[in-house]
């Protein structure tokens, strides 16, 4: 995950280690070629994302589960989670109201995000699907786990990150699950 970060923000990473010695990692990130926003601009800019819709959060992670949960409560949503792909089962077998699925792509317990989103489009067709990893999307790729034009959010993301592509997509019409690289 932290070389998938670094590379997804044009860093590098140096591994120093000798035997007796032991290792030391740098990281090396680009300068800042912007000032990040202030709080309160942050606060303009996610008044207009909030909604009320079901999502159901799908995180092995407990306090990044906690994080994104709370995250997403402060944006108004409606919130049901689960910590693995069987108990995201479970949860929309019982639930026929979520409006999307919000899922890590990468999970202990044999059903991964790319499956969990497979089986739930099984139950709910037009289920809106936003995946998230810590991999850079790259490697996400190139192990097979998603497809080339589902929607991703690298993590680690912002609230307001979140806020707009949630946003984005409840509000965007929803595209067949052949469309978005689920099929197969």
């Amino acid at each position: 995950m932290v070389y998938g970060f670094v590379k997804q923000s044009q860093g590098h990473v140096k591994i120093y280690s000798e035997p007796g010695q032991g290792t030391s990692v740098k990281l090396y990130l680009p300068r800042a070629d912007q000032e990040s926003e202030p709080a309160d601009q942050e606060a303009i800019l996610i008044a207009d994302l909030h909604g009320s819709e079901v999502i159901l959060l799908v995180e092995d992670n407990a306090p990044v589960r906690e994080f994104a949960k709370t995250q997403l409560l402060h944006l108004g949503y409606q919130v049901l989670e689960a910590a693995n792909g069987k108990d995201a089962l479970a949860v929309l077998r019982e639930h026929n109201d979520i409006d999307l699925l919000f899922t890590d792509v990468v999970m202990p317990g044999g059903l991964n995000g790319r499956e969990l989103a497979h089986e739930a489009r099984q139950l709910y067709p037009a289920l809106k699907v936003l995946f998230t990893s810590g991999y850079a999307e790259s490697a996400i790729l190139d192990m097979g786990l998603l497809d080339q034009h589902v929607q991703l959010l690298n993590k680690p993301y912002s609230r307001l990150q979140l806020a707009r592509r949630i946003r984005g997509m409840l509000a965007a019409r929803q595209s067949a699950p052949e469309e978005e690289g689920l099929n197969g």
